[in-house]
């Protein structure tokens, strides 16, 4: 088992070596290998194979469901999302969500124990108490709920009060996130995203109050106006305020791509240097406060559940990112949600009215996603291992795909070695194995497993990968 400890010094040399796109590994292929020939027949029959395999009920199973309304727009957003402030339009696709999760216990029946449940978005909170109480019972009645399932829901903290933070917890939801970004009034203005740092901090109190059993912060490094000054002020407040878990994205700024980001003003940007010096202090800032490194961009405090699971070796990832779950199928309901079924991967109509379009014809509304081939199934093994572990044992992938890993891998092993040369990785006769420094560019690791990304040098449209 990895015994990672990534507490060394990080350069900014190395740094700016890694400032290049990559894939997030949320999933390997990554979505937009997802082709449109796969679609809800498809789908259909990796639920009727769940469904006829051996202890089916007792496997576990995620849920994901994607809200994707918000009052207002976000400049910085790359999500899918509806942005309005008519809160009759929730009612409505709360019963597009009910059709769907009755398509998918037409086939699979009810009783699917969820073991791990996550609501995003937009903004979930756009919903009212009702419409999630709703949703909530929904859920149990057709899948139910294990004992102890994480259940987790993303939070506009402008969206929320004390009271319902209680009610949600009411509801069974037992993780939060809160989307903070950044704490300096004039970036926020920038971004188009107004919420003072005391709001958050009452509402961080309230949550511990409450019980919940971990609170997450999301950041963002390289929004206009930042600054190193003006980001080590947002790091003193979040040190402050000591959430269990913070997540820190670098902003990629892709306004060919996403529409939203058209209204951000390019030059108020901050450079390529000035990025890294954020990025630098808050590594520095949340491992000096006593946060553990989980990977990619996520810590946490030494007791959350996720920083057991890294000690533990039982870190997987998924859709949501880092999890504490085993691995296991995905069913994501609601626009654009992303699932995973078996070998297959599946994604559901970007627009709100071809997903309702397809509901009202009585069809799942997947219409994109993927048959996994076997090299499929054997990289993504070796990606996620480095991934979540920060090492490969040769033998166990070769004992599971029945290959040999040395003649298989031949290319991506001689590529490693000018990774190893850098310090980032060793390799010996039984496997792989990222360092303390290569645990923070772990991406970079991966991305030599990669067939696709090796075989398309095109990789501007994933972010930074640091």
């Amino acid at each position: 088992m990895s015994s990672i400890n990534p507490i060394n010094p990080i350069t900014p040399e190395l740094l700016r070596r890694f400032d290049v796109p990559g894939p997030r590994y949320t999933s390997y292929p990554t979505a937009d290998r997802f082709v449109e020939a796969f679609t809800a027949p498809d789908y259909l029959q990796a639920l009727s194979q769940r469904r006829e395999g051996p202890a089916a009920l007792a496997l576990p199973l995620s849920l994901y469901v994607h809200i994707p309304f918000c009052e207002q727009l976000c400049y910085y957003c790359a999500c899918n999302k509806i942005i309005t402030k008519h809160h009759s339009r929730s009612a409505s696709y709360l019963r597009y969500l009910a059709r769907e999760i009755e398509l998918h216990t037409n086939v699979m029946g009810t009783g699917q124990q969820v073991t791990q449940l996550h609501l995003g978005g937009g903004s979930p909170t756009f919903m009212n108490d009702e419409e999630l109480g709703q949703l909530m019972g929904m859920i149990r009645r057709s899948f139910g709920l294990a004992q102890g399932a994480e259940c987790s829901i993303e939070i506009d903290p402008r969206t929320v009060t004390g009271e319902r933070l209680a009610n949600l917890y009411d509801m069974g939801f037992n993780r939060i996130s809160f989307g903070v970004q950044d704490f300096d009034p004039d970036v926020q203005k920038a971004v188009h995203r107004i919420q003072p740092f005391e709001q958050v901090q009452a509402l961080m109190e309230d949550a511990r109050r409450i019980g919940f059993d971990s609170v997450n912060v999301d950041l963002i490094y390289g929004l206009p106006r930042q600054s190193p000054e003006s980001f080590a002020r947002t790091l003193s407040q979040v040190q402050q305020i000591r959430p269990d878990r913070i997540a820190l994205y670098g902003y990629a700024h892709l306004p060919e791509r996403f529409k939203p980001q058209r209204r951000i003003v390019a030059v108020e940007l901050p450079g390529a240097a000035n990025k890294i010096a954020m990025l630098s202090q808050a590594l520095a800032a949340f491992l000096s406060s006593g946060y553990t490194y989980i990977g990619m961009d996520h810590f946490a405090l030494p007791g959350d559940a996720l920083a057991v699971a890294k000690r533990q070796g039982r870190l997987h990832r998924n859709f949501q990112g880092y999890s504490t779950q085993p691995d296991c199928d995905l069913i994501a309901l609601g626009v654009s949600a992303i699932g995973r079924i078996g070998a297959t991967y599946s994604q559901n109509a970007k627009t709100l009215e071809e997903y309702c379009d397809h509901l009202d014809q009585g069809r799942l509304p997947v219409v994109r996603g993927l048959a996994l081939t076997r090299d499929d199934l054997a990289r993504r093994a070796v990606i996620m291992a480095l991934m979540c572990q920060g090492q490969v044992v040769f033998e166990s992938i070769e004992l599971a795909w029945l290959l040999d890993f040395k003649t298989y891998f031949a290319a991506e092993l001689e590529q490693l070695k000018n990774l190893q040369e850098q310090g980032l990785v060793t390799i010996d006769d039984t496997g792989i194995q990222v360092t303390a420094a290569g645990w923070f560019f772990v991406r970079g690791v991966a991305m030599v497993f990669d067939r696709y990304l090796q075989a398309d040098r095109n990789r501007a449209r994933f972010s930074r990968i640091i």
